[in-house]
């Protein structure tokens, strides 16, 4: 498909409200809790070309409370993401994120975009994306992995200021603390070595990023207790755990990533979370006995893209609903006709008619921008104009008799209603007069 400047600036004005949205909802949350700071950021890039779906992964998770999604910020158009903590006061930090994000929008490196947060006391930004390589700046303690193409690994330790893992590098960093309050206090210092480490082998012996994030985010959530989510995205293929793990309320823990999440059939992959999971046994599709997988394994799956997984993006519409059912629409097509752009523009349009998406108008095949590669579709819509609900009738009768009739109508209505109101000054006239 050919680039089109129109949608290119359509995504950046999209992707710019999407920041504006989530940052003004993180604002809100801080007028009313405490600070909301990872102490565990990770980003591991395992393919540096953005070939491999699952060749860039990043995540955060912290002992601290109010682990929302503000932890990480994604980009899904220019493949990047921004992870925050830090010591330093919860408005500053926002601060440092919008000046980072909106640099990194203009192009520049890794290393500027997370540069910024030395400006700001206490802050830490780490960045990074598949072509980007990855940083980190400000207040840290990381470990930088490279894996040299002779399989040579490095883990180089670096503690505040700037440290970088280069473009076209395979590598990773990883930032690790203990929060005050975690029992298991002083462990992060041996935990952050042992975990990068295990990153430079994984890499090496040829494991995906997305597995290696959610291994190392077993190995620090066992090992030093900065286990509640957080969560983790695939920058690749512009997917994340969402609010998998995030704290159902405010001033509460996430989910710890070391607990069992629920129970999956080894044969057909159904599955089901806790606590309905402790109604089955066994796989109610073929009897076989189910096995429990913990947090950190639905992690993995979340973010990893195999065979089966059908990646849905939606741009031009905001409206509530558009995107997740146009997901559920687009995945049934793909699962019936296949990576298909005329197949899924008629079943999204099948559901405009019918009224399961409401206010956006039919689109076309050259609306559908499909990734084989990766397995992702992206959807552009046209919100209708006048806070239309649903498109126009396609009708063969010309507008103008449309028109017609419905001023007729309205003649017809409001002539009942004179009717209605002085039936009986009429009727008492008609009586009385004479012929």
């Amino acid at each position: 498909m050919k680039n089109n400047p129109l949608k290119n600036n359509s995504l950046r004005n999209n992707s710019l409200r999407k920041y504006l949205f989530i940052l003004s909802l993180i604002i809100l949350l801080f007028a009313f809790i405490g600070s909301v700071s990872a102490t565990m950021n990770l980003i591991v890039i395992t393919d540096p070309t953005g070939t491999d779906p699952n060749g860039a992964a990043g995540g955060s998770m912290s002992f601290g409370k109010n682990m929302f999604m503000s932890t990480f910020l994604m980009s899904k158009e220019h493949q990047f993401v921004v992870l925050s903590g830090g010591e330093g006061n919860g408005s500053v930090r926002l601060r440092a994120i919008v000046n980072a994000i909106s640099l990194l929008d203009s192009g520049v490196s890794a290393s500027a975009g997370a540069a910024v947060a030395s400006s700001y006391s206490g802050i830490r930004l780490m960045v990074g994306g598949p072509s980007l390589g990855a940083a980190v700046g400000g207040s840290f303690d990381v470990y930088v992995v490279t894996v040299e193409d002779d399989n040579t690994i490095k883990v180089t330790p670096y503690g505040g200021g700037l440290a970088v893992l280069p473009p076209g590098k395979k590598g990773a960093i990883i930032h690790l603390r203990n929060t005050a309050g975690n029992p298991m206090y002083g462990t992060a210092t041996a935990v952050r070595k042992e975990a990068a480490m295990d990153i430079g082998r994984m890499i090496r012996d040829g494991y995906p990023a997305t597995k290696i994030v959610g291994e190392t985010f077993k190995t620090v959530a066992i090992g030093s207790g900065e286990k509640y989510g957080g969560g983790a995205v695939n920058l690749v293929s512009g997917i994340s755990t969402g609010d998998m793990f995030t704290p159902r309320e405010l001033n509460t823990h996430g989910f710890p990533m070391d607990d069992e999440y629920g129970k999956s059939c080894p044969d057909c992959g159904w599955s089901i979370g806790f606590p309905s999971a402790d109604n089955y046994e066994n796989c109610p599709n073929d009897g076989t006995p189910l096995k429990t997988f913990y947090a950190y394994d639905a992690l993995t799956n979340a973010i990893t893209v195999t065979k089966n997984t059908v990646i849905v993006s939606t741009y031009g519409s905001e409206a509530p609903g558009i995107s997740s059912t146009t997901s559920e629409i687009v995945k049934a097509s793909v699962k019936k006709n296949g990576f298909s752009a005329t197949e899924i523009a008629a079943s999204i349009n099948k559901n405009i008619k019918s009224g399961n998406l409401v206010g956006v108008n039919y689109i076309e095949p050259k609306d559908i921008n499909i990734r084989k590669e990766s397995n992702a579709v992206g959807v552009y819509f046209n919100p209708l104009p006048n806070g239309r609900s649903s498109p126009p009738w396609d009708l063969p009768i010309d507008s103008n008799i449309l028109n017609v009739l419905g001023s007729i109508q309205t003649v017809i209505g409001i002539i009942f209603i004179v009717l209605v109101i002085f039936r009986r000054n009429l009727l008492r006239s008609f009586q009385n007069k004479k012929f």
